[in-house]
């Protein structure tokens, strides 16, 4: 006991042995009540959280971790923060960890598969109980360090049904084939399709949009607008006024983010373009603000909250070494109808 005060004024950190000791129990009590562990009896917890909040007692991660052989952290890499999509994507992936303990390490790629390669070493290096990564497109190094790693590790944003691969996601190009047949329908033919980023998702979108301009016998390459700057408002309107002064004019666009198809409509209004009269507009991802444009816009809704709790609790139930039925989860996609188009 005096050993432990001594390591306490040391370094000025409460210990578990100084829990222990307020409560009246043994280190080990005291490690089994703050995990949860349901053999402890009930009264022994209350002590031992009373004791554990009146001393401002925090578990040491590191020392947990050493115990157990198992981190408590899940590694989490997504393209960027910037973008809305990745963010209800992550609330919901952090809200399923933290229920059952676990902290989210969020690494941010930037669409950089080197960068990525990057992160992967660094957070290898720390054993994270699980990996979760955006997209099946990166070096040949990263996906060896995943695969060698031995770290249950579950895919984001896309499906693949490869052998022993866990994914959770939709497909891209079915999505943007079904709302370009949709436009067909409407009566418009010279689509366009405006992109940004240029990622391997915008890309899928860019085969399910030439797919269904194909079967119409409608396809162009002069109808593709292909930028490679990251995705937002004000690039939507650089674009939309760039493809409004072609001939012969377009009579829709396809936008493959919300973010540019808003700030198309923002410049159809300022330029008193009659959306969708003169000209459709449509988006992709349902983002937030999509339904109170001027007009509401039509896009495809995409299930991001959904994909991220399926993916965590596809994920756990690989940590816990559990059976999963299904290791190919697809949400699905569904066409939102709104007055741009």
């Amino acid at each position: 006991m005096k050993k432990d005060k001594q390591r306490q004024r040391a370094t000025g950190r409460i210990t578990l042995a100084d829990v222990a000791a307020a409560a009246g129990v043994s280190p080990i009590t005291v490690s089994r009540a703050l995990r949860g562990e349901r053999a402890v009896d009930p009264a022994l917890v209350a002590r031992v959280q009373a004791a554990s909040q009146k001393l401002g007692y925090v578990p040491d991660p590191a020392a947990r971790a050493l115990a157990s052989q198992r981190s408590n952290h899940v590694a989490v890499l997504i393209p960027l923060l910037s973008n809305e999509l990745f963010v209800t994507l992550l609330e919901a992936v952090q809200s399923g960890l933290r229920r059952e303990g676990f902290q989210t390490f969020i690494g941010v790629t930037h669409y950089n598969p080197a960068e990525e390669e990057q992160l992967l070493r660094e957070q290898l290096m720390h054993r994270p109980a699980g990996l979760l990564v955006t997209g099946f497109d990166r070096t040949a190094a990263a996906q060896q360090l995943i695969e060698n790693s031995g770290i249950p590790c579950v895919y984001l944003m896309e499906t693949a049904d490869r052998r022993d691969t866990y994914s959770v996601g939709f497909s891209q190009a079915d999505a943007a084939y079904d709302l370009t047949r949709y436009l067909l329908a409407s009566g418009r033919k010279r689509i366009a399709f405006a992109a940004a980023q240029l990622d391997p998702r915008t890309m899928q979108r860019l085969d399910g949009w030439r797919k269904a301009l194909r079967e119409a016998g409608l396809y162009s390459a002069t109808l593709e607008w292909m930028n490679p700057a990251p995705s937002s408002m004000q690039l939507g309107g650089t674009m939309f006024t760039q493809i409004v002064g072609q001939s012969p004019p377009m009579d829709a666009i396809f936008f493959c983010n919300d973010d540019l198809a808003q700030g198309a409509l923002l410049c159809a209004n300022k330029c008193g373009i009659a959306i969708p009269d003169q000209l459709a507009i449509a988006g992709f991802n349902n983002l937030r603000g999509s339904d109170l444009m001027n007009p509401p816009l039509t896009t495809v809704h995409t299930p991001l909250a959904e994909m991220g709790a399926a993916a965590t609790t596809m994920l756990l139930q690989l940590i816990r070494g559990e059976n999963v039925a299904a290791p190919v989860v697809d949400l699905g996609y569904r066409l939102v109808l709104r007055q741009s188009a």
